[in-house]
């Protein structure tokens, strides 16, 4: 098949796909351990389930929004790479981009201990099941403060080309996030049984692990060597930081807590039908995720890609980059939705053995097929308009489709149509599919405008 694509689509997909196979296997690792941590409390029974489903959600409120905030680190260290700026120049950004970092880990560790408690009482949850998600939160907002830092560090690798790095950390991570939460969870080795708070305990410390291993390759490769080396002179240029960070990361994150935020939402509102529900829900959406992490990957790579080309002034290359991404990005998400709707029961089978729970997640993971099409094709245009540096246009877009749409549609079906979870799903269904729309238009408008204003010779060298 790949014979009957022109070659130049066929160089760059490779070319995108060098940098996306490491990114997706990092954001896999990433999701991994939420999937780790849903599976040992699976085991711990529906209440534990129930429990750490919604303090997730709590947790990933301020997960998205940071994560955005700092994600701006990749295309500003794409465009100073692909511009071949000063080894200088990229260090005073890593510098002061890690100062960004570690405020931004405090405020985020600090609201989380002093929010996080307050929403959780607000649901409709039992006495027991909010005692419990409050304690595992407690023990799981230490990882925020390192999450901070691990994104600095990740996403300026990543602008750079630097992607291998990223991910023997964070498989790293995920492998000691099993090794803990079975130890902490469960009272192995002589260790005391600390339920669900041992899964809090044991995601912090893998998430430290996982900083500290990223932090030692920034030691040994050349590349992000030569820049934190760059980083610790006190003469290194002044350049773009914490002031570009927030130009660039507050669109970002408004972008994608609008949307990680409307599924937050809907997670908390599907409390109002009972914790099964809850449960199911927490299943349905951690495997949804978790196969949306390939063309997140594609998304990110191509934000490098795009923004090598536009640092280096070749628009055209840029406009063609970021549409082969698009192709990528739609042809994985279409594979996604035919897996979720063939092996759907085997699917359940690996979260839960109980039946209630499984009926209802088989019946959300069909429903959420459908979506996965438009969400694949959502995170690409996104990921290219980050290269472009355009962030503003797409959140307003971002902003009407999953909160003018999406959230309206999604409280009709389900409260004014009786569809129930159901609709709260068909609801998050339309957002995505008007924001794949509104996003792929403005990335083959802005493009095309660069193009025409700054005409480039040819295409970049990959």
């Amino acid at each position: 098949m790949s014979r009957l694509l022109p070659p130049a689509f066929r160089d760059e997909a490779k070319a995108n796909l060098r940098l996306a196979l490491p990114l997706i296997a990092a954001q896999i690792a990433a999701v991994g351990m939420g999937t780790i941590d849903t599976l040992y409390a699976g085991q711990l029974g529906p209440r534990a389930l129930a429990a750490v489903a919604v303090a997730v959600n709590v947790y990933n409120l301020f997960l998205i929004f940071f994560m955005g905030l700092l994600m701006a680190c990749s295309p500003i260290a794409a465009q100073l790479f692909g511009a071949q700026r000063p080894a200088a120049e990229i260090g005073g950004f890593l510098r002061r981009s890690q100062r960004f970092g570690v405020i931004a880990g405090l405020l985020w560790t600090g609201l989380l201990n002093l929010a996080g408690p307050t929403v959780l009482r607000q649901l409709n949850l039992s006495a027991d099941t909010t005692a419990d998600a409050i304690g595992f939160l407690r023990w799981f907002s230490m990882a925020g403060f390192m999450t901070a830092l691990w994104f600095v560090l990740r996403f300026a690798a990543e602008g750079l080309g630097q992607v291998r790095p990223i991910v023997i950390a964070g498989l790293t991570g995920l492998a000691a996030n099993a090794l803990f939460g079975w130890l902490l969870v469960f009272g192995h080795a002589g260790l005391p049984a600390l339920g669900i708070n041992g899964l809090g305990l044991a995601s912090t410390l893998a998430t430290a692990l996982m900083v500290a291993v990223l932090g030692l390759q920034y030691r040994r490769v050349p590349v992000l060597r030569e820049a934190m080396q760059a980083s610790r002179d006190p003469r290194a240029a002044a350049g773009e930081g914490g002031r570009e960070i927030l130009r660039l990361g507050l669109p970002i994150a408004a972008i994608i807590t609008a949307e990680g935020g409307l599924f937050v939402l809907m997670a908390l509102l599907m409390a109002r039908f009972g914790e099964a529900t809850v449960a199911s829900y927490q299943v349905a959406i951690n495997f949804s995720s978790l196969v949306f992490m390939i063309p997140l990957g594609v998304g990110m790579a191509t934000t490098v890609r795009v923004g090598h080309a536009a640092g280096a002034g070749d628009h055209a290359a840029a406009r063609w980059r970021g549409l082969v991404g698009l192709g990528l990005g739609t042809l994985n998400a279409a594979s996604n939705a035919a897996i979720m709707l063939l092996f759907t029961g085997l699917i359940i089978s690996v979260y839960t053995a109980d039946p209630v729970i499984a009926a209802q997640a088989g019946g959300f993971l069909l429903i959420s097929a459908a979506f996965q099409l438009f969400d694949g094709v959502q995170a690409t245009a996104n990921g290219a308009l980050r290269g472009l540096k355009d962030t503003r246009m797409p959140m307003l877009l971002t902003l009407v489709s999953y909160w003018g749409i999406g959230m309206p549609v999604a409280w009709w079906l389900a409260f004014q149509r009786q569809l129930g979870p159901d609709g709260l799903w068909w609801g998050l269904t339309a957002g995505l599919a008007a924001a794949a729309l509104g996003l792929t238009l403005r990335f083959a408008y802005k493009s095309a405008k660069l193009v025409r204003r700054h005409p480039a010779s040819g295409l970049a060298e990959a």
